[in-house]
């Protein structure tokens, strides 16, 4: 834990605030015209690699631009957050132009399905759809998950050493619709249903409620079922490995009871990125500064524990790398992450990353009185110049623990 005085944590606000003053920066006035889109004749990836050892050669040889779907495949043996020992995890992401290049940005989907081989998996399928021209943007979060894993109640008054592990099992569904309202911009609605159930510790005699300080959806089930209210302004063309641009997303959830919820809810999830090119007349090189922020929090009293703001519960769950996940869970979290990105290679095979992030959360005194503070350093494996799809391989460290990790993509 560390703490800050008033002098320190203000300099912390100015550089969360940082990505918010670049976002104002006026964009054209026009849809997106991605020409800016790599030249991928000149770079290698695994697929390039895998032709040559393997004497591969295609018969006719087409321009790039012309092929339709682009797929990652990753599969891997790592350690699922929770506590639930090894676990084989395969990511599959599969990436796509439903309209022209020059006007619409590449629509994604990722399949990551992982199983420890002891009954406890996890089935998540995420997608953004964007539809000619950026009429429209669908996205989708559907995922079954029997999911243990540690808590340390709220706040960070506990140490590391004094978890307790929850299991359940999860079943999420979100959908959202947006539409363009000018370039760039975009808004609509979703359904969130979150059903968390058969919640329980893995020590009999102690008390979840009495353990977390907490009394909402902590029984044996928890119900949310509510709608969202969605603003988005994304400058990005490829969600997968983002080129230069911006993106602002807020979303109002509402849960009322009548809806099915166990107690009606609010929320408020607001999250900021840009990226900065280093040197923009490399365009075959990355040299990329990357910021992220978000900012979450409950709006009243009534949301489940398990539905609380928590660090590494993000949409695609990759905040807090070098921090368990779960480790710091309150009514209100505040994220803020720095990320440089750099190719090591002229051909774009190899790369790497360099990246310190710190969070917040109420439960432990006044929000800003302690901040929770990790760093990392990762190399990029470039799997398919198509979607410029890269194999993440990450290390992050924090107080009391450290993790690698694997990803198709960036973290953000």
């Amino acid at each position: 834990m560390i703490r800050l005085t008033g002098g320190k944590y203000k300099v912390l606000i100015v550089l969360w605030m940082f990505p918010i003053s670049v976002l104002a920066q006026n964009g054209p006035n026009t849809l997106p015209q991605n020409n800016a889109v790599k030249d991928t004749a000149r770079q290698t990836d695994l697929i390039d690699i895998a032709k040559e050892l393997f004497h591969i050669h295609p018969q006719k040889i087409r321009e790039e631009r012309d092929k339709k779907i682009y797929f990652s495949i990753l599969p891997v043996s790592t350690t699922v957050p929770g506590g639930s020992g090894r676990a084989l995890i395969t990511s599959t992401t599969a990436a796509t132009y439903l309209g022209s290049r020059r006007t619409t940005n590449l629509s994604s989907a990722t399949f990551a399905p992982y199983w420890n081989f002891k009954g406890r998996f996890g089935l998540p399928l995420r997608s953004s759809i964007w539809l000619p021209d950026n009429t429209w943007n669908i996205q989708g979060d559907i995922r079954f998950m029997v999911y243990p894993q540690y808590t340390w109640g709220l706040g960070s008054n506990r140490t590391y050493d004094e978890k307790l592990l929850v299991d359940y099992k999860y079943i999420r569904f979100y959908q959202s619709a947006l539409k363009r309202i000018k370039p760039y911009f975009f808004a609509g609605m979703g359904y969130n249903l979150d059903y968390h159930f058969n919640i329980k510790s893995d020590d009999e005699n102690i008390d979840l409620k009495q353990y977390t300080g907490y009394e909402y959806g902590l029984d044996r089930n928890s119900f949310s079922s509510g709608l969202s209210f969605n603003l988005l302004y994304d400058t990005r063309n490829n969600s997968i490995n983002p080129l230069p641009g911006s993106y602002a997303n807020i979303v109002y959830r509402i849960n009322p009871a009548f809806l099915g919820s166990n107690d009606s809810w609010q929320s408020l999830y607001l999250d900021l990125r840009k990226y900065v090119p280093l040197n923009p007349s490399e365009k075959n090189q990355q040299n990329t500064l990357a910021f992220w922020s978000y900012f979450w929090t409950a709006l009243n009293n009534g949301i489940p524990y398990l539905d609380l703001p928590a660090t590494g519960w993000d949409s695609y769950n990759r905040s807090g790398r070098g921090i368990e996940q779960n480790r710091y869970r309150g009514k209100s979290l505040l994220y803020m992450e720095s990320e440089y990105r750099r190719d090591i290679t002229r051909n774009g095979l190899l790369g790497f990353v360099v990246f310190a992030n710190v969070n917040t959360v109420t439960g432990s005194g006044t929000f800003f009185s302690s901040w929770h503070p990790a760093a990392g350093t990762g190399l990029r494996i470039k799997f398919n110049k198509g979607s410029n799809t890269n194999i993440g391989i990450d290390y992050g460290a924090s107080k009391g623990y450290s993790t690698v990790m694997f990803n198709l993509g960036e973290a953000f």
